[in-house]
């Protein structure tokens, strides 16, 4: 059973835009910690964002002032804007959650989804 869904994954020439969602209908992401990591092909896993209860951000060095997250409570969706990608950006992108704010703003979550494929060219 899947619990969280991402989408919005493509393939995109550098310097281009892409938005990522993230939803659920297990967890509310209001009350918890969510955010996001990512995994290039034959490359450990790195944390890009996190945003916790209070509506806090971390954001790792690699990806500030490119990328933003946020979330819709209402529509307990989760977003991750990227904007003037890089091919090093290149990875399949993951959400997640954590109760723990230290661990999901590392980018280490308790559970997360399939993930989504963003490739930059």
């Amino acid at each position: 059973h899947v619990q969280l869904v991402e989408s919005g994954g493509d393939s995109v020439q550098a310097g281009g835009s892409l938005r990522l969602s993230c939803s659920t209908s297990a967890y509310r992401f209001s009350r918890i910690c969510v955010g996001w990591f990512r995994q290039p092909l034959g490359k450990e896993r790195e944390g890009v964002a996190a945003i916790g209860t209070d509506g806090r951000t971390i954001y790792a060095d690699s990806v500030k002032g490119r990328f933003t997250i946020s979330k819709d409570n209402r529509k307990n969706t989760l977003n991750l804007q990227m904007d003037m990608l890089k091919p090093e950006d290149t990875a399949m992108y993951y959400c997640g959650i954590n109760g723990d704010w230290t661990a999901c703003s590392r980018g280490v979550f308790s559970i997360w989804g399939q993930g989504t494929q963003v490739t930059v060219s």
